[in-house]
C-alpha cells in the first residue's frame, strides 16, 4: 500500500538526481498540458456557443417581436435579420474548423509527446533519464498511440459535456493510460483502458489527495511569477506521479495490470 510521503520522497530523491533534464521536460510537459487544457476550454465552450446560437435562431423564426434584446435594435433599423443568422452561422463554421484543428493538433502532436514524457520519467525513477525518451511516442506503435490517446480523449470531452464531476473522475480514471502506453505502446485500446481502469479502481480519492498536497507549492509559485513552478514544483510533482504508476502498476495494483497487459 503506498503512502503519499514515500511517493513524495521516491520522486524528489529521483528529481535531484537527474535535476536540470528533469527540469527541462517537465516545461514541456507543463505546455502540453497547457495545450490540452486550451483544447478542452475551446471544447468546452462549443456547446455553449451553439446553444446560445441555436436559441437566437429559433426566437427568429417564431416571431419577430420575441427577438432578443441584443438583435431586436438591428432589425428596428433596418437590419436584415436572415444576414445576422448567416454571420451566426459563418461563426459557428469557423469556430468548429479551428476546434477540429486543435484536436488533429492535440492527437498527431501533443499526445505522443506526452508519452515520451512519461516514458522519461519512468526511465528516471532508475536511473538519469535520457531527453531523448520524449521522441519514444512518434518512434514506438505511434498510429496505436494516436488512436488510443484519442479516443481517451474523446471520452473525456463526452462526459465533460454532462457535468464536472463525472469528467474528474473519469480523468482519474484514465490518469495511467499514458504511462501504460510508455512502458507497452502496443497495447490495444481495451487493454490500455481496462489497465488504467482496475489500477485506479479504489485509488482516485487517494489520488486526488495526492495532487490536493501540491496545492501549497502552487500557491507559492505564484508570488514568484511562476519560477518556483517551473524549477521545482513541476518536476517534483511529475516524478512524484511516476512513482505512483510504479507503486500501482507493480506494488498494490500489479495483479490488476497483469490481467490485461499483453504476455
Amino acid at each position: 500500500m503506498w503512502t503519499r510521503k514515500e511517493l513524495k520522497q521516491r520522486g524528489m530523491n529521483c528529481f535531484r538526481l537527474n535535476y536540470w533534464k528533469t527540469v527541462l521536460i517537465a516545461l514541456i510537459a507543463v505546455c502540453l498540458a497547457g495545450g490540452m487544457n486550451g483544447v478542452a476550454a475551446v471544447s468546452g465552450s462549443s456547446g455553449s456557443v451553439a446553444g446560445s446560437s441555436f436559441g437566437v435562431m429559433h426566437e427568429q423564426v417564431e416571431e419577430e417581436s420575441q427577438l432578443p434584446e441584443e438583435i431586436a435594435p438591428f432589425a428596428e433599423d433596418g437590419y436584415d435579420i436572415g444576414l445576422i443568422v448567416l454571420l451566426i452561422a459563418v461563426f459557428m463554421i469557423v469556430f468548429l474548423v479551428v476546434l477540429a484543428v486543435a484536436f488533429l493538433i492535440s492527437a498527431f502532436l501533443l499526445n505522443p509527446l506526452e508519452v515520451g514524457t512519461k516514458r522519461f520519467f519512468l526511465a528516471n525513477l532508475h536511473m538519469p533519464a535520457e531527453v531523448r525518451e520524449v521522441a519514444f511516442g512518434y518512434d514506438h506503435c505511434y498510429r496505436n498511440i494516436v488512436k488510443i490517446l484519442f479516443f481517451r480523449d474523446l471520452c473525456l470531452f463526452l462526459w465533460g459535456l454532462l457535468f464536472v464531476i463525472p469528467g474528474v473522475v473519469k480523468a482519474y480514471e484514465y490518469r495511467m493510460i499514458p504511462y501504460l502506453l510508455a512502458e507497452h505502446p502496443e497495447m490495444t485500446r481495451q487493454e490500455a483502458f481496462a489497465a488504467s481502469k482496475a489500477m485506479m479502481r479504489g485509488q482516485k480519492w487517494k489520488a486526488f489527495i495526492l495532487d490536493l498536497s501540491f496545492l501549497g507549492w502552487e500557491i507559492l509559485s505564484v508570488f514568484t511569477l511562476g519560477l518556483l513552478e517551473v524549477f521545482y514544483v513541476s518536476p517534483y510533482r511529475s516524478m512524484t506521479n511516476a512513482a505512483l504508476y510504479e507503486a500501482l502498476a507493480y506494488g498494490s495494483g500489479q495483479d490488476n495490470v497483469q490481467e490485461v497487459n499483453p504476455a
